[in-house]
């Protein structure tokens, strides 16, 4: 039995599976104080014989496997959970192998592994919420450097129309600060699911994301770009960026991806909201001691 854990900034999903991934149980925590939630968590794996365990969680994360804070939330604006460890409360409770990665690197992984990224090498998993991030998988491997990227927070070229003064604390206009969900709320006064299709902030709001997937494309050249979070289940947004990238992109890329509508190359997650937990089980299975 593997064991796998969707740390989000509301909620942690975990889910026990068998070794043929098939899962046999899984419940939702409310993500409150790190001394509430994780034993809660370390609770209900102790009703299951598991040997490894796979954790996706919100960040900035240590993903660096030598590193001494390995699995340690870093400075995270989620109140009470600066520095804290996610591994140790597993580890001691269990004497067990723990992964952790980035919650988009595993949604990455769950799509690369089984969703639309099944036989390709390289896979762009971008999740549009409460936050931004993305992660680039590229041979079965999370893209890292002295850290994980931070591609929710790349700069974007506002409109000259668009006076918005954005919603990130650390860079106002970046495209977090332009296309959260909470930035969304800020500029319109309620949530985007509130909002009519027609709603002139949309106009906006798939400019700067086709901005950003231009420069993603330009730069990592993805075989698939996979866009979830709860602003991406708009639907009707999908259409609009994929044409809007084309025109960014103006004929540069002579591949036959870009002959296409693009319908099969920026995709919602075959997965939906699963792609992360599905993804935090792949790593379970690639956890070491």
């Amino acid at each position: 039995m593997i064991g796998a854990i969707e740390a989000g900034g509301t909620k942690f999903v975990c889910a026990v599976a068998d070794d043929s991934m098939n899962i046999v149980d899984r419940c939702t925590i409310p993500t409150t104080k790190p001394e509430e939630t994780l034993p809660k968590c370390v609770e209900f794996f102790s009703a299951y014989a598991i040997e490894r365990l796979g954790i996706g969680a919100f960040g900035p994360l240590d993903v660096i496997d030598n590193s001494n804070t390995y699995g340690t939330i870093l400075n995270t604006p989620k109140k009470g959970w600066k520095n804290i460890d996610l591994i140790s409360p597993f580890k001691d409770a269990f004497q067990i192998p723990v992964k952790v990665d980035t919650d988009v690197n595993a949604a990455g992984l769950g799509e690369y592994y089984d969703g639309h990224g099944k036989g390709k090498s390289s896979v762009l998993y971008i999740t549009i919420g409460t936050g931004v991030g993305a992660g680039y998988i590229l041979d079965g491997k999370p893209l890292k450097g002295f850290s994980h990227p931070e591609m929710g927070h790349i700069l974007i070229r506002q409109r000259k129309e668009d006076t918005f003064e954005g919603n990130c604390p650390f860079h106002n206009t970046c495209l977090e600060g332009l296309v959260s969900g909470p930035a969304i709320k800020k500029r319109c006064g309620v949530e985007g699911k509130d909002l009519g299709k027609d709603h002139e902030v949309w106009g906006l709001v798939t400019d700067y994301i086709a901005q950003a997937l231009t420069n993603y494309i330009l730069i990592l050249v993805p075989e698939v770009i996979i866009i979830g979070g709860g602003v991406s289940q708009q639907e009707h947004l999908f259409p609009i960026i994929r044409k809007k990238v084309k025109t960014y992109l103006n004929g540069y890329f002579d591949h036959p991806i870009f002959q296409t509508d693009l319908e099969d190359y920026i995709v919602y997650p075959k997965h939906g909201q699963n792609a992360g937990l599905l993804g935090s089980l792949f790593l379970a299975k690639e956890a070491k001691n």
